[in-house]
Parts: structure tokens; C-alpha cells; sequence
């Protein structure tokens, strides 16, 4: 049996690694959708090469450079993507992290600062409206 230095680095590395990715990839999947995080999901063997590349020295080839740079520029595709339009926001009623904005009218049973990001369960009503925006969770209309 290894001594406990090396079973609690081991675990370490799996919390860190494994869980705390998957808590992650699954607050990923709630705000930003699925195409977006198995976009930003997928880069992750890129960046464990480039923690290789910095750390253990290891070399590379020309072909990981263009994919890495493929990977790169799709992800900066997603990050800068906006568009605005007119678009409807259908009721729903969810919990998540938010402040008063205009996607977040509502009242609550409880003191607060609108400008303090909070989290409880709240309603939205139907409302139209038009601003830049990209897919996320009150934005995931039809164009």
C-alpha cells in the first residue's frame, strides 16, 4: 500500500481533475448550453499538452499546432459571437445566480441590493425586446 502522502496527492488530483471539472461541465451545460461547453469542453486535451509541453518539456509537431490553433480561433468565435434582434422571452421560472437586469424584474420576500448578484428561485413574465445577446440561459431562441 503507498503511504498516505501519495494516496492524498492522488486524491487530490482526482477532486481537483475529476470532480470539480464534471461540477463544472454540468454549470456549463445550465448557462451556456451544450454546443458552447462541448466546444469549450473539447479543449481540454490541449491545454493538458500545454501544462506538458511547460512542465515535462515534451516536443510537438506541426499538426498539434494547427489543431491547437483551429481550437483556439473557434473558441474565440464563441466568446466574441453577438447578434442582436428582436426576440421573445417566454415565462419560466428557474433558480440561478443573478442580478436586476432586464431579464430579472421581480420582487422578492426578502431584503436586497439590486446590484448584489443573488440566487433564489424567481419567475420571468413574457417579455419582447432587442439587444446584442449570445445563446445562453435566456436566450435560447429560434432565428
Amino acid at each position: 500500500m503507498p503511504n498516505a502522502g501519495i494516496v492524498l496527492a492522488t486524491m487530490t488530483i482526482g477532486v481537483l481533475g475529476y470532480g470539480v471539472s464534471l461540477v463544472m461541465f454540468v454549470l456549463a451545460l445550465r448557462g451556456l448550453g451544450t454546443a458552447r461547453t462541448g466546444a469549450y469542453f473539447s479543449t481540454a486535451p490541449f491545454i493538458g499538452a500545454a501544462v506538458a509541453l511547460g512542465l515535462l518539456g515534451e516536443s510537438t509537431d506541426p499538426a498539434f499546432w494547427l489543431a491547437a490553433s483551429l481550437m483556439a480561433w473557434g473558441v474565440w468565435l464563441h466568446l466574441t459571437e453577438h447578434h442582436e434582434h428582436d426576440h421573445v422571452h417566454e415565462p419560466l421560472a428557474h433558480r440561478h445566480m443573478h442580478i436586476h437586469d432586464a431579464h430579472h424584474q421581480h420582487q422578492h420576500a426578502f431584503e436586497w441590493d439590486a446590484d448584489t448578484p443573488h440566487a433564489h428561485w424567481h419567475e420571468h413574465v413574457v417579455i419582447v425586446h432587442k439587444h446584442p445577446h449570445f445563446p445562453d440561459i435566456h436566450h435560447r431562441h429560434a432565428h
